[in-house]
C-alpha cells in the first residue's frame, strides 16, 4: 500500500465520522482527476461539472459505500465518477432522441378533414392559454422553458448558454412547470 493510499484510508475514516475537513481534502485531491474523466466521457463542461458535483455529494451522503477491502479509494471514486458520467450521457441521448422524434412527426393524410379543422380550432385556444400562462412566470423561469421547448435545447445546453449551473436550470424548469400546471388547471386560468 502506498503512502497516498494510506492517507486516503485515513481521510475516508474521518469522512465517515462526519469530518468536513477530510471531505475538503479528498475534494482537493480528486476533483481535478474526476473532472478530467467526466469531461472525457461527457464532452461538455457543464455536464462534467454536474457529474463531479453529484459524485462528491454521493460520497458525503454515503461514505460507507466505499469498502477498503475491495481496492484503493482512488479506484472506487473514479469508478463512481465514470458510472455517473455514462449515465448522464445516456440520459442526454434519450432526451435528444425524444426531442427529435417529437419534432419529426409527420402529418397523417388519411384523417377526416372536419376533425382536423376542429382540432386546429382547439389548438388555437390552447396556444392562447399557454401563452397567457407563460406570461405569468418570472422571466428567468420563462427563459429556460422557452429555450427548452421552443429552442429545442437540452438542460445542459441551456446551462452552458446562460452561464448558470445545470442544477439551477433544473430547479427553474421544475418550478416553472409546476406554476404552469397550476395556472392551466384553474377553471378560468
Amino acid at each position: 500500500m502506498t503512502d497516498g493510499e494510506r492517507e486516503d484510508l485515513e481521510l475516508h475514516r474521518r469522512l465517515a465520522a462526519g469530518d468536513r475537513g477530510a471531505f475538503d481534502e479528498l475534494y482537493r485531491r480528486y476533483a481535478p482527476a474526476a473532472y478530467g474523466l467526466a469531461f472525457r466521457v461527457t464532452a461538455q463542461r457543464v455536464l462534467a461539472q454536474d457529474v463531479v458535483h453529484d459524485a462528491f455529494l454521493a460520497l458525503w451522503r454515503a461514505p460507507e459505500a466505499y469498502d477498503p477491502a475491495r481496492g484503493p479509494f482512488r479506484t472506487f471514486f473514479l469508478s463512481l465518477v465514470h458510472h455517473r458520467a455514462v449515465d448522464i450521457v445516456r440520459r442526454e441521448e434519450r432526451l435528444r432522441a425524444r426531442t427529435e422524434r417529437a419534432s419529426n412527426l409527420e402529418p397523417v393524410y388519411d384523417e377526416d378533414v372536419a376533425e382536423e379543422v376542429v382540432e386546429e380550432a382547439d389548438l388555437v385556444g390552447h396556444r392562447k392559454e399557454v401563452r397567457e400562462a407563460l406570461a405569468t412566470l418570472p422571466p428567468e423561469q420563462r427563459q429556460v422553458l422557452e429555450l427548452a421547448y421552443f429552442g429545442g435545447r437540452t438542460q445542459a445546453q441551456i446551462a452552458e448558454e446562460l452561464g448558470i449551473p445545470l442544477g439551477t436550470v433544473k430547479t427553474r424548469t421544475f418550478a416553472a412547470m409546476r406554476k404552469l400546471r397550476r395556472e392551466l388547471e384553474e377553471p378560468n386560468g
